[in-house]
């Protein structure tokens, strides 16, 4: 785990990183500064082996999604709670989480 402080998104970085993963599919949320997709797959076999890539490099990276699954659904959602908002570590594991997802489609 790194020591160095974790800082939310500037807004350069909102309005070129952030907007790339909302074009993407992803949702900011109206409630908190997060961002979420949700994800659909054949079944939970597909949605759990989803969801074990995506644990393993979050683990990896020590920066953990809220989740949420239900059979073939998983939703996601990304906040960095040491900022208390949106920074790099949620964007970088929202493009590791898509690509991820390419992987079942």
């Amino acid at each position: 785990m790194s020591t160095a402080k974790i800082r939310k998104l500037t807004e350069e970085q909102r309005s070129v990183d952030l907007k790339a993963v909302e074009d993407a599919g992803r949702k900011v949320q109206s409630d908190r500064d997060a961002i979420y997709k949700g994800f659909t797959f054949r079944d939970f076999n597909e949605a759990f082996g989803f969801m074990t890539r995506v644990a393993l490099r979050a683990d990896k990276v020590d920066h953990h999604p809220e989740w949420f699954n239900v059979y073939n659904r998983v939703n996601i959602t990304l906040s960095t709670h040491d900022c208390g908002g949106l920074s790099e570590r949620d964007i970088a594991l929202a493009n590791f989480i898509d690509g991820a997802a390419k992987v079942f489609a």
